[in-house]
């Protein structure tokens, strides 16, 4: 289907081109969202028309997500997580978590504008970015830990992860040594004497 796109969509192109796009997105996406109209003779006649007022209303927006973004250029939000000791999540942080921890920290930051690749299934920081308009990108950071201390740990750098592994591995150390000494004293005490 031929669509005269009113705004710029990603990898597809810019105000006013006229682009191939399958049935289902044209209609399900593109249309029903205001981003293109069917590309026919009355809708270019229309187009052309209103092409100012279209452009000025882009630029608006545009201009609010710039602002928007100068307030939200890098950020750092934390998601308190329960997580096992390996760092491993009991679940995982998805681009719903991290708009709703920018919205109560007084941002505004649509769902459909945070861009993971994947959720997130482990503790530490992580960069992600955000579209606040098809021209306008800015990234934060989230934090995601057990607690708000581990958290204040990883801000300042500290692998927490790899924290959590020394601390295990002494632990099964010491565990480790306290059992050869006990053997040990077994071995010297000798063998039980039977009565």
């Amino acid at each position: 289907m031929q669509v005269i796109l009113l705004e710029r969509v990603e990898n597809l192109g810019g105000i006013g081109d006229e682009v191939k796009v399958k049935n289902g997105f044209a209609r399900n996406f593109l249309l029903p969202k205001g981003k293109a109209l069917m590309a026919n003779d009355r809708n270019r006649a229309r187009f052309e028309r209103e092409r100012e007022a279209i452009e000025a209303r882009n630029a608006e927006a545009r201009a609010a997500a710039e602002n928007e973004s100068q307030k939200l250029d890098g950020a750092i939000f934390v998601l308190i997580r329960q997580a096992g000791d390996t760092g491993h999540l009991y679940g995982s942080v998805t681009a719903r978590d991290i708009a709703d921890a920018a919205e109560a920290a007084g941002y505004t930051v649509p769902r459909s504008g945070v861009r993971l690749d994947k959720p997130i299934k482990e503790i530490g920081m992580y960069d992600v970015s955000v579209r606040l308009h098809a021209e306008v990108t800015v990234t934060v950071q989230a934090n995601v830990a057990r607690s708000q201390d581990e958290a204040d740990r990883q801000a300042k750098g500290e692998d927490i992860v790899a924290s959590l592994q020394a601390a295990n591995q002494a632990m099964a150390d010491e565990q480790a040594g306290e059992l050869a000494e006990a053997a040990a004293d077994r071995a010297a005490e000798g063998p039980a004497e039977e009565e």
